[in-house]
């Protein structure tokens, strides 16, 4: 079996960190949601993360509507405070993965002051079908931010909303926990099958 690069960078570096805005809906949903998955199909190897781009909620904790529709559907609820990623989470992590193009595209230039390969990032969507699992992340050829792709000018969209057809829903704004839940789910799933291909 030939090793992917995916796997290749998550045994160089076998921690996975999930991100979002303020890391207290999604980025959590997703450290849970992938971290049950993976110790169901028996892979205990990596290291789950996850943090916000931004500071604005740091210390808090899992917003309480996002932990309630975590533990009605079955999920173990850490206790955790929400903070924005650090230069050690983004140096050690051999898949990062955005909850959003946005999110993307704000971690780009944090990345790029470390020295972080970009190969590292993909879309959360990535993995349930939306869009296509580019071998080189999502800045790179084929990926949904691709050398091929016109030029971002950045902003305020790119905490809290962007594109919208990549993005994992915000239930922040949307109030739809459940849907929010549905798209993390698919995408931990797929995010296992490629682990353990």
């Amino acid at each position: 079996m030939t090793e992917t690069v995916l796997q290749a960078q998550l045994n160089d570096l076998p921690q996975i960190l999930v991100v979002c805005t303020g890391n207290i809906c999604r980025s959590p949903m997703g450290e849970v949601v992938l971290k049950q998955r993976l110790d169901e199909a028996g892979i205990s190897n990596y290291a789950i993360a996850s943090c916000g781009v931004s500071s604005e909620e740091s210390g808090n904790p899992i917003y309480p509507p996002a932990a309630r529709i975590l533990m009605e559907n079955g999920y173990r609820v850490p206790t955790r405070q929400a903070h924005r990623a650090t230069p050690e989470e983004l140096t050690t992590s051999g898949l990062i993965l955005a909850m959003t193009v946005g999110h993307a595209r704000t971690l780009r230039p944090m990345l790029e002051r470390l020295d972080v390969p970009l190969e590292r990032v993909h879309l959360w969507r990535e993995f349930d079908g939306t869009a296509t699992i580019a071998p080189e992340g999502c800045y790179g050829p084929g990926g949904v931010l691709g050398p091929e792709k016109p030029k971002h000018r950045g902003g305020y969209s790119d905490f809290y909303s962007s594109e919208g057809t990549y993005d994992v829903p915000d239930p922040w704004y949307t109030g739809d926990f459940i849907a929010t839940l549905e798209a993390v789910e698919a995408g931990a799933d797929g995010i296992v099958r490629e682990i353990a291909r």
